[in-house]
């Protein structure tokens, strides 16, 4: 599978979004793990899970901003070397340029593409950017 035993992170918010990237990705072959928002519990949460991969919602609730758990992650020094991508229905052409510079190893666009979305992710853990 293209996907095989890659651990991947998912930290989003909208229960439904959640279960549609998790069953997808599983059926590729990773093992998915997951937060709902951005709180105090994600860096435990990735701590004990130990992601090859960081999936990061851009709109969260309660004030916080996908750019602020990108921050938050990247404060821990085991987190430095793990790509994060963004996963978001935000506006591509605004948001691009900011996951870029904010260090981002990549942006899917919501709604997803079924079909290359796990191929996107692996791409990813190849070292291949993927700015969609």
């Amino acid at each position: 599978m293209i996907l095989d035993n890659k651990r991947i992170f998912y930290v989003e918010d909208d229960v439904k979004n959640r279960i549609i990237v998790q069953t997808m990705l599983e059926h590729a072959g990773a093992v998915v793990g997951f937060a709902r928002w951005g709180g105090d519990n994600v860096i435990a949460k990735l701590c004990n899970f130990q992601p090859d991969i960081i999936l990061l919602d851009l709109s969260m609730p309660f004030g916080v901003s996908g750019y602020d758990v990108f921050d938050f992650i990247r404060e821990s020094e085991i987190f430095d070397s793990v790509p994060v991508i963004a996963v978001s229905a935000l506006d591509p052409t605004v948001e691009i340029p900011k996951a870029r510079a904010k260090g981002f190893a990549g942006f899917i666009s919501k709604p997803l593409k079924l079909l290359y979305f796990a191929e996107q992710i692996a791409s990813v853990t190849t070292g291949v950017k993927v700015w969609d």
